[in-house]
Formats: C-alpha cells, structure tokens, sequence
C-alpha cells in the first residue's frame, strides 16, 4: 500500500494540480492530537479550501448555517437547523431551483456524520472516505478517463448542492464529478469559474491514482502528436499516422 503522501505527491504530479488533494474522513469521535475547527464557517463546504492547508475536526456545531450540508452528511441537528432547513427549500420551491420531486436525487451520506475530519491528503491522520480534487477541464479529461477505464461506465456530473459529491462517491465507491452550485462558489475563494470538484472514493483510491499516472503520460504523448500532426496538415501535407509518429521522433 502506498503512503498517503506518495499518493497526494502522484495525484498532483501526474495532473499538475494547483491545489493539494483535500481528504475527508468520518469518525465517532474527535481524534486524538486533532484540533477542532475553530472559528465560523458560513457553509460546509468552506471546510474544503481550509483543509487544503492544515488538518483539523468538525462536529455538527460547526456546520449549524449550513442546513443543506447538514441534510447531504446526514448530521443530527437541532429545531433552528431544521426550521433554516424547511426556509432554504421553500425559497429553492419558489424559483424552481429545487423542486420536491428533485429531493430524491439529491445523495444523502448513508452514515451519520458524527464528527468530519478535513486536511491535505498527505497529511490527514485517518484513511480517507473521500478525496476531493479541485480540477480544471483539461485534468477532468484524464480523471473521467481514468474512472471509465476502472469502473466500466461513465462518472455522473452533479450540480447542486456541490457538497452532495462527498456522499455520491461514499455511498457508491464510485469516482464523480461535481460542476459545483451557486453556493460553493460564493463562499470558496479558490472554486473560480474554470474550477469543478472530482471526487474519489478512498476504497479505490491507489488504483485510481495508479491509473491516473498512466493516462496522464499517454495524454501527453498524445498531445504532442496531435499538435505536430495539426502543424503538417496546416503546412499543406497529408501524413499519415506512422508519418505523424516518425515526426515525434
């Protein structure tokens, strides 16, 4: 089994990542040598940019104004959580943004999220349940041709809310794409318009990243010969594919 860090170091070599892998783990209880989130979080998924730098532990406390995140990592909460719960969905009703028949599709954590360990996945203290990766198209091509490749058909694509790809890839083992929610990228910094979220379920996460580095070489390979074969065409030529693979050389 290769280290977490190994794994992280591969993640980010093979995809060129700007952003380290944030790796998110659920517990019973608060770890032992792990602080606490402290300060206020405006939404659950604020945790996501915190955790790309140093590694802490959320209970529900931490996530009360954020009822859609509360609802989508099956947190216990309180009457005003609940009631913030009921006023979001009626304004979502009221523009058509979600409607009731949309709730079932929404994925819920299939587990109770006592506590949410959060931190760069070199770093984290506990095996991850999920990995999530900050990814601009190009190194979405690689990873949805990775998870094709791994689990014999296509990842889904979610939209809102982003923090629903955390239980889509628990629940299922199953690699996803988030293209994130309006929410997200107000309260991330680093979730800007080119951004999206991949997320990885950490049962699968070695293969994955094995994979990754594999399709990553050949993406390049292959982009070099694409980019040469454009320039010839572009010259007036007509090669063929071995004259397009001699040109590499």
């Amino acid at each position: 089994m290769a280290s977490l860090d190994s794994i992280s170091s591969s993640l980010i070599g093979a995809l060129q990542l700007t952003r380290p892998p944030v790796a998110i783990s659920f517990a019973d209880a608060v770890p032992d040598g792990v602080k606490t989130y402290e300060g206020t979080a405006p939404a659950g998924c604020r945790f996501w940019q915190d955790a790309t730098s140093h590694v802490f532990a959320t209970v529900p406390a931490n996530h009360d104004l954020c009822s859609i995140g509360m609802y989508t990592h099956h947190m216990e909460s309180g009457p005003a959580t609940q009631a913030d719960l009921q006023d979001a969905l009626k304004v979502f009703g009221d523009l058509g943004y979600v409607r009731p028949v949309d709730m079932p599709f929404i994925p819920v954590l299939n587990r109770q999220a006592k506590v949410v360990v959060y931190g760069p996945l070199a770093a984290t203290p506990l095996p991850p349940d999920v990995v999530l990766l900050f990814v601009t198209a190009d190194q979405t091509l690689i990873l949805t041709e990775a998870s094709t490749q791994l689990e014999n058909g296509l990842p889904p694509a979610l939209g809102r809310p982003a923090c629903a790809v955390v239980p889509q890839a628990f629940n299922t083992g199953r690699t996803a794409l988030s293209l994130g929610c309006c929410g997200a990228r107000a309260y991330l910094d680093m979730l800007t318009p080119d951004i999206a979220l991949y997320a990885i379920p950490g049962t699968g996460l070695e293969a994955f990243t094995e994979r990754v580095a594999v399709l990553s070489k050949a993406n390049s390979v292959l982009t070099t010969f694409h980019t040469l074969r454009r320039r010839s065409v572009e010259e007036g030529k007509h090669p063929s594919v071995k004259e397009s693979l001699a040109a590499m050389h």
